[in-house]
């Protein structure tokens, strides 16, 4: 059984002021062929909310959360934290670690479900930055997948009931980050996704629901995860709907894509179709959420069979050459993002 002496919370990363923003991006492309006005397209995005994006505040608040956790219940173990793209990144806080003495850690992504970008990718990172570090860089193991554990089903039942409080009868549209159909056949994300879905639903007691995705980002003929939010609302406006809730089962906590995709895109498109809509919260640092976490750390911790996560060959990435370029995963859920030459890159 594996000795752990601390815990690692990976993420996605996001810029914290305005002149963070273009140097952001670039990580996120990291020389990729994106032409320069995509860039700016998406750059307008954290512009128009002051050029700071919430995910690394969301992160700081679920570490303080999680401290609490394991000072009252354990283990006692010291918490790391580092993105991909963004400071505090992830090689740097791989070479503390490694100045720390720290062995062998426990590693929390901040991704329910899986895919290469939302789980494979993120263990290449992994890799990258121990390599970069050299010999004493600690082992690193990932905390198993999430999507039908109490502790996360249950926090998102409760904010949907919470919505659907505002908007009794509402029709549920849960909603995920889209990615490449070839991605989704490599992996279990749509299986992930509509267990989630069922799950959280019938714990809401509201069985009108379906799934829907957002942020798809690829080629126009590229096949991707659909229907889009937007499509999803044109549809339900032309079947008599007059309104939805929204529920972002695909990630933990309200970052920007949530607050752009959703709050911004889908709330117009909503407004301009006459629908009424209400966006149910995410998990964020509800306790039941935080205390899962500290009880899927302690299953990895006593080296119980079910506590591994994936098989060596899961999630494979993307085939060159296929008409996309994976350059990121959201860090709260799906977390996929893809970007095509032509097309802008999303956010986190």
């Amino acid at each position: 059984m594996p000795h752990y002496d601390a815990i690692l919370v990976l993420s996605f990363g996001g810029p914290e002021k305005p002149e963070d923003v273009m140097p952001f991006l670039e990580n996120v492309l990291r020389g990729r062929n994106v032409p320069r006005p995509r860039l700016l397209q998406v750059a307008e995005h954290y512009y128009q909310f002051g050029g700071r994006s919430p995910i690394n505040d969301q992160c700081r608040a679920l570490i303080a959360a999680l401290r609490t956790e394991l000072d009252a219940h354990g283990p006692q173990l010291p918490i790391y934290w580092g993105n991909r793209n963004w400071h505090p990144m992830l090689e740097d806080t791989m070479r503390q670690m490694a100045e720390d003495g720290i062995q062998r850690a426990i590693v929390f992504i901040t991704s329910a479900y899986s895919s290469y970008s939302a789980c494979r990718q993120y263990m290449e990172d992994i890799e990258r930055a121990r390599q970069a570090v050299g010999d004493k860089a600690p082992l690193c193991d990932k905390l198993r997948h999430f999507n039908n554990q109490p502790g996360f089903i249950g926090p998102n039942a409760e904010n949907l009931r919470t919505a659907l409080d505002q908007l009794p009868g509402s029709r549920v549209l849960f909603t995920a980050h889209s990615i490449p159909m070839e991605m989704a056949r490599t992996s279990k994300y749509v299986a992930q996704l509509e267990e989630a879905a069922r799950l959280v639903a019938e714990q809401a007691g509201n069985p009108d629901y379906r799934l829907v995705y957002q942020s798809r980002s690829g080629a126009p003929h590229q096949p991707w995860l659909g229907p889009d939010i937007l499509e999803a609302l044109n549809e339900e406006k032309a079947s008599g709907t007059e309104s939805v809730v929204v529920a972002p089962i695909g990630f933990i906590s309200d970052h920007m894509e949530v607050i752009y995709d959703l709050d911004y895109e889908a709330k117009a498109r909503a407004g301009e179709l006459g629908l009424k809509m209400v966006r149910a919260a995410t998990v964020g640092t509800h306790p039941q959420f935080i205390g899962m976490i500290r009880e899927l750390v302690a299953e990895r911790a006593a080296g119980l069979p079910s506590a591994d996560p994936c098989r060596q060959d899961c999630c494979p990435a993307p085939i060159r050459g296929s008409g996309f370029t994976a350059i990121s995963a959201t860090p709260n859920s799906a977390e996929p993002t893809q970007v095509e030459s032509g097309k802008r890159p999303r956010h986190e």
